[in-house]
């Protein structure tokens, strides 16, 4: 199945594959409550995302990004989850999952920028 979506930013057409991690941005980037007739979408991530980077947290913000992904994003099954923070303070995540939504389960990676460092 090819789902095509909208930018939320630009209103133009994109293709399955960018609109997949445009919603997986939008989920691990939304707290929790923010959502007026949504309360309970979105991740705890925003929570952590400037907490001390040592394995608890990280094992915290792996563990709340999985949960909201498998909650919240149907078209994907997640089999790794890994973070990476730039030197200048940028942040991102890198998901392996498989996409789920189609006639045959296909292997996909998304690298998402969760926090952009400074220049």
């Amino acid at each position: 199945m090819s789902y095509r979506g909208m930018n939320a930013g630009t209103g133009r057409t994109l293709t399955d594959c960018e609109h997949i991690a445009q919603s997986v941005r939008d989920i691990l980037t939304t707290p929790i409550g923010t959502r007026v007739m949504r309360r309970d979408y979105g991740s705890l991530l925003p929570q952590l995302v400037d907490q001390p980077l040592h394995r608890a947290t990280l094992l915290r913000a792996m563990s709340a990004s999985v949960m909201a992904l498998v909650r919240w994003e149907p078209r994907l099954r997640v089999t790794r989850v890994a973070f990476d923070a730039g030197a200048n303070g940028a942040l991102s995540i890198d998901i392996e999952a498989e996409r789920v939504d189609g006639p045959r389960a296909e292997a996909t990676r998304l690298h998402i920028p969760l926090r952009g460092g400074t220049p």
